[in-house]
């Protein structure tokens, strides 16, 4: 086989991936852009304000990427159980999904519910005014006791909709997601400013939007999937009891333990860079906030191809197709890092304008440009090293994952970003253009890890 083969695949590859990768580009874009919108709202409002929800969302990164992290462990086998066709082993894994889902729930309540003050006060920088700081931790404070709420679906939609991916179906999650993105649109329109006869309620009605909109997207997701049940049969009798092996649970944890640890230590180190910003002042972190947003929109690529690696990969070792494994890892990385390069070049050819959308201060506007641009050059780099990570992770190689994502995140990264910001005259642009370009070291970490090719596995087979 050639070399060109093992980054080109045929049409029928392609299809199958795309079928996967597209739905969920498209799910993730248009979240992301009424993201974008709904910043814009909350932008209008004030700087203040922006940066309240701003701090709020960064810590609530933290809970998204936590409860991905405790659910993908279970995904791990449940992918590989597709490929080998065992519906009860399917099973199992969901039961355990739906256990770790409310784990980490109970933990996001009792830290957001009891101590939100003391962790937005981390984000708003010494010599910021006290009026400024107590009215940002005041709409803060309004937001996040609201936001709690939506969790409860939210986890629920997660649950769902990863276990219909892992069986191929990704359009339904699409389409529950496009309706909720509609509900959240409209009613951020009228409960932010008070329109329709509403009372203008600012960050607060942000938050309500959102929830309601998440009770929309679980109840769409769980309706489909039980009405389906002779599509998913994996679904029938799931809660008849939420037990599943002891040699699963075992299994999982064990996979599992390392997978929860690097999204929660690479969400806080997401967190910690914001913070470490933050000493620059409020305008950068506002700045950040919509940087932020506009990397989620054109990073979506880099999410769609390494849930498809996941999904595909994992199918493939779970056959014990091991050469058909690494050649499928190898073709969505190279197919969505060349689309990556395109993305880099309009997102910086957008970089002026976005920011002019908000009402905000001149120099928040010039930063977020400047911040637009940095994040265009590392796109291409953030694709190749989540490809690595989700290539590596599909083999059930979860402590080198951990070690390559956020041991590199903690070792390297957030101390430069920390000691840049802090003890430098250095201007946060040029910080902001280094810490989001060391995705490049990664990228060839990863690479070098791929092609010794000890990740290829067939963990439920082993587990047998």
């Amino acid at each position: 086989m050639s070399t060109r083969d093992y980054f080109i695949g045929d049409r029928k590859f392609y299809k199958t991936a795309l079928a996967i990768a597209i739905p969920l580009a498209i799910q993730e874009i248009i979240t992301n852009i009424v993201s974008l919108l709904d910043n814009v709202m909350v932008g209008r409002l004030g700087t203040l304000e922006m940066s309240a929800v701003a701090i709020i969302n960064q810590l609530f990164f933290i809970v998204n990427l936590s409860i991905f992290g405790a659910l993908s462990a279970a995904g791990l086998f449940a992918a590989q159980y597709v490929g080998a066709k065992n519906e009860n082993g399917i099973r199992h894994c969901f039961r355990i999904k739906v256990i770790m889902g409310l784990l980490i729930l109970l933990l996001t309540f009792l830290v957001l519910g009891l101590f939100p003050s003391q962790l937005i006060n981390l984000y708003i920088a010494d010599d910021t005014l006290p009026a400024d700081a107590a009215a940002t931790i005041g709409y803060g404070l309004k937001y996040v006791y609201i936001m709690l709420i939506g969790y409860i679906p939210f986890t629920v939609s997660r649950i769902y909709g990863m276990s219909l991916r892992e069986t191929g179906e990704a359009r339904m999650p699409m389409i529950s997601s496009l309706i909720a993105i509609a509900t959240n649109l409209l009613l951020n329109y009228i409960l932010i400013f008070g329109k329709l006869g509403f009372t203008a309620l600012g960050v607060a009605g942000a938050a309500i939007a959102t929830v309601i909109s998440r009770f929309v997207e679980a109840i769409l997701l769980v309706v489909y999937t039980h009405a389906s049940s002779d599509r998913f049969a994996f679904i029938k009798n799931v809660y008849k009891s939420l037990s599943a092996p002891k040699p699963l649970w075992r299994d999982v944890i064990r996979k599992g333990v390392p997978l929860l640890a690097n999204e929660f230590l690479w969400s806080l180190g997401i967190a910690c860079y914001l913070q470490a910003y933050s000493s620059r002042g409020l305008e950068v972190v506002a700045a950040a906030n919509i940087a932020s947003t506009l990397n989620s929109i054109f990073n979506t690529t880099s999410i769609a191809m390494g849930i498809t690696i996941s999904v595909l990969v994992g199918q493939r070792l779970g056959a014990n197709d091991r050469e058909g494994a690494k050649m499928t890892a190898w073709r969505l990385i190279a197919l969505g890092f060349c689309f990556c390069i395109l993305l880099g070049l309009i997102l910086a050819s957008l970089s002026g304008v976005i920011p002019k959308m908000y009402k905000v201060e001149p120099e928040v506007k010039e930063l977020a440009s400047h911040f637009l641009i940095a994040i265009a050059v590392s796109l291409p780099f953030q694709l190749f090293s989540n490809g690595c990570y989700f290539t590596l992770r599909s083999g059930g190689k979860t402590l080198i994952t951990f070690f390559l994502d956020s041991g590199f995140m903690w070792l390297i990264s957030v101390p430069i970003a920390y000691t840049l910001s802090n003890y430098t005259a250095i201007s946060i642009t040029a910080i902001y253009l280094i810490v989001q370009n060391l995705d490049a070291i990664k990228s060839v970490i990863g690479t070098v890890l791929i092609r010794r090719g000890k990740w290829i596995s067939n963990i439920i087979e082993e587990k047998e």
